[in-house]
């Protein structure tokens, strides 16, 4: 019986190829794209996932109180770790984090430069990073340990199996005993480091950690079994008062692994995060999968006639009307699986370039469960989906009518065939709207005005001996041929670096908590980074005492409500009287999805960590060589390595960018499936209606005429899902552009060009069927049975 129904459907493949082809690329295509989109989604939904004690595993997070609102973050007390698992006994491990930073480490005269952090003592308890040498309760315990990972051991001892013991130098300046080995990081942990060092170290020399009225680090803990950490949260929403009286913050524990998709807080509520991406990418995949689906639909229906006299014959001879559905069902399904096959040849063939798009490490393995099962689903449920009504209508037909040529479509079929087309093209339609949209806000966004100049500006760390020598290399920077200015600067202004509430001026509310970002900087930083001046002076070495000014954005002054703020005085923590010299314009310090909030400039040249160099136009690599000279003879041992400010600026939009090029790849797939469909159908149309155009061909019809007759019922199909589409388009992208503080305007233009790109599409699809159909001799027609 299978034997039998695999020679029908081989042999229906061999009477129909145009058509065969057409439902296997369509199909193919689709499920590629589908297929894609699964493997990503998965791994988005597997990140973090695999730590052995996810389910108890928390990050300790804070709700900060101010003017605005609250304002969501994951820096902490550094003491908050080692306090919460002393006080409360649910708490099983704790451990506190920095941030992760590049690092020179060196063995003699031989330097890499990793990623690393300082954690605490449990860190390796709560994480699992497996240990290849060490044990995880013992690994951090000196304060001068460092454990590095596999390949970093690789890198700096080469090929000793046994490294533990040996000595490696931080920066040049401190050694450190390596104490483990652990396994590198998988591509689904969302943190990356090669080293870790002892937060006990970090202390002492960042005492400002040791004061619960500061903030910074990360803390995560581990519950103990059966602890509630709702009702955790509800006990230490207020406890942070019993050590700081004069706080504002309410902590809370957040698991671990849901924060990377859920991972954006509005006014102190969850609101969403990656995982608006996750689930817009599902919807595409779907969306895909139906328009590939809807093509073999509807190739299939229209083709209904052909196949009718096989069926009426089969019929007449005692064929079941359930062995006729499990047949076309075969078909189905059969197309369906060698799409399948087709579909995983060209993932394989494209998934290096989509990792490298989606900045991922997926791997395709056939003989993944997961995959298999996919593979398995897709093809019975994508097969019995899209032959189901071919299945159930030419089943349905009569033998008597069928015999007699009495089949045509009905306006039940030909309805369905064209509300198939419009949802097709109604999908297409609100893509390409999308797709033109993201692209011009990202285009926005690298464009606008943000206030200062980032072009032709690098940033350079200053660490090594350049922390003693800032004054010298910036000296000798500005020398350098091609080098228009220097400065530094404790900020990259990048996002959120530094902040505080602690300010007091006259007539402020007492009740009143606002945050202001707090930027150290040193003399000609202003300048060099092009930020307008709105009243008053910038720092400046002439007038001397300049450490005793502050200088605030307009968004700080408006903040304080201060009118002719020039020559007022501010305390800054109680104990630094500081007066007002200068305000500067608004510059976009964050993304353009934050207002520009408060800022204040104070100059304080030893807390400045990045060096901001702005070249001159067209002299770029001759200053570079100068630069890179300089820092070699200044800073021996330690790799010369910058940033161009304007591809830092570019990377806040990372996601959006990603969104913007898979849309786009996405986008066009399901254009082209979708052409596919219409290009077959203008096909099955031209053939059907051959007789036709012969008469009216006979009669003195034109070939232009007979073009606009049989593209007008397409016409009107592509009209009528760009009157649906536009719409649900316009909602849906006003939703994901109010994300953004500073956006375009959702203007008529991108939707008229949506709409025409959709109509031209359509025409140029059709057009090429419809012409030949145009130009056939209409005596040939008229012989034709």
């Amino acid at each position: 019986m299978v034997k039998h129904y695999l020679l029908l459907v081989y042999r229906n493949f061999l009477r129909a190829k145009s058509y065969f082809t057409i439902n296997l690329v369509g199909l193919s295509t689709g499920l590629a794209c589908t297929l894609l989109i699964f493997l990503w989604v998965s791994d988005e939904l597997s990140m973090n996932k695999f730590h052995e004690k996810d389910a108890r595993l928390y990050q300790i997070m804070e709700h900060q109180m101010y003017a605005d609102g609250p304002m969501t973050t994951t820096s902490t007390p550094g003491l908050l770790a080692e306090t919460l698992k002393a006080e409360f006994p649910e708490v099983e491990y704790a451990a506190t984090t920095t941030w992760v930073n590049n690092f020179t480490l060196s063995i003699n005269d031989h330097s890499v430069k990793a990623k690393g952090w300082y954690v605490g003592p449990e860190y390796f308890q709560i994480f699992s990073f497996p240990l290849l040498q060490g044990t995880a309760d013992q690994v951090l315990k000196d304060d001068r340990s460092i454990v590095i990972s596999r390949s970093l051991a690789r890198k700096l001892f080469k090929d000793e199996a046994d490294v533990l013991g040996k000595t490696v130098e931080l920066q040049h300046d401190k050694s450190y005993q390596v104490s483990g080995v652990f396994e590198d990081l998988p591509a689904t942990s969302s943190i990356q480091f090669e080293f870790t060092l002892s937060f006990e170290d970090f202390k002492k020399t960042n005492d400002w950690v040791l004061e619960w009225g500061n903030n910074g680090p990360s803390t995560y803990v581990v519950f103990k079994e059966g602890t509630d950490a709702a009702a955790f949260s509800e006990k230490i929403k207020n406890w942070l008062q019993t050590k700081n009286k004069e706080t504002n913050t309410e902590l809370f524990a957040y698991h671990f692994s849901d924060r990377y998709l859920h991972g954006r807080f509005e006014n102190g509520k969850q609101v969403g995060g990656r995982i608006e991406y996750v689930q817009l990418f599902s919807i595409i995949a779907i969306f895909i999968l139906l328009i590939a689906c809807i093509n073999f639909m509807n190739l299939s229906t229209a083709r209904a006639t052909r196949k009718a006299k096989e069926v009426g014959i089969k019929k007449s001879v005692g064929a079941q009307r359930g062995s006729l559905i499990l047949q076309f069902l075969s078909e189905s399904v059969v197309v369906t699986l060698v799409s399948v096959l087709f579909s995983l040849v060209l993932v394989m063939l494209l998934l290096p370039k989509f990792n490298e798009i989606t900045d991922k490490k997926i791997q395709l393995s056939l003989l993944d469960p997961q995959l298999l099962g996919w593979a398995a689903a897709i093809t019975v449920v994508t097969g019995i989906l899209a032959g189901s009504y071919p299945a159930f209508y030419l089943s349905g037909f009569r033998p008597a009518s069928v015999l007699k040529g009495n089949v045509s479509g009905s306006w039940g079929e030909l309805w369905a065939r064209k509300g198939l087309v419009v949802f097709q093209f109604f999908l297409s339609v609100i893509l390409i709207v999308s797709v033109l949209v993201i692209y011009r806000q990202i285009e926005f966004a690298q464009t606008k005005n943000l206030g200062y100049d980032k072009d032709r500006l690098i940033q350079i760390y200053i660490e090594g001996k350049l922390r003693a020598g800032r004054e010298t290399f910036l000296t000798e920077l500005r020398r350098v041929p091609g080098v228009a200015g220097a400065t530094s600067i404790g900020n990259q202004l990048l996002g959120r670096n530094n902040n505080t509430s602690g300010l007091e001026w006259e007539g402020k509310d007492p009740e009143t908590n606002i945050l202001f970002e707090n930027v150290a900087v040193n003399y000609g930083t202003i300048e060099t980074l092009g930020i307008e001046m709105a009243e008053g002076r910038a720092y400046s070495e002439e007038f001397g005492a300049d450490t005793t000014k502050i200088i605030f954005n307009q968004a700080g002054i408006e903040a304080m409500g201060m009118v002719n703020p020039i020559g007022k005085h501010i305390k800054l923590w109680g104990q630094y009287d500081l007066e007002i010299i200068g305000v500067v314009k608004n510059f976009h310090y964050q993304s353009l999805h934050e207002e520009v909030a408060p800022l204040f400039f104070r100059l304080s040249p030893r807390n400045t960590w990045t060096a901001m160099v702005r070249l001159e136009g067209g002299r770029e690599k001759e200053a570079l060589e100068g630069i890179q000279r300089i820092y070699s003879t200044l800073n021996p041992g330690f790799a010369f390595e910058y940033q161009w400010q304007d591809q830092e600026y570019g990377k806040l939009y990372a996601a959006e960018q990603r969104v913007a090029s898979l849309s786009f790849s996405f986008a066009t797939m399901a254009i082209v499936i979708s052409c596919l469909g219409l290009f077959g159908l203008a096909t099955f149309t031209a053939e059907r209606r051959t007789k036709e155009i012969g008469i009216r061909k006979a009669l003195g019809s034109s070939s232009t005429s007979i073009v606009v007759l049989l593209s007008a019922d397409f016409t009107r199909m592509v009209l009528l899902s760009i009157g649906l589409g536009l719409p649900a388009s316009y909602w849906l992208l006003k939703q994901w552009l109010d994300r953004f503080a500073f956006h375009i305007d959702l203007g008529i233009g991108y939707f008229a060009l949506a709409g025409a790109l959709a109509l031209v599409i359509a025409w140029l699809t059709v057009a090429s069927q419809a012409i030949r159909a145009s130009n056939v001799n209409p005596v040939n027609c008229l012989r034709e049975n």
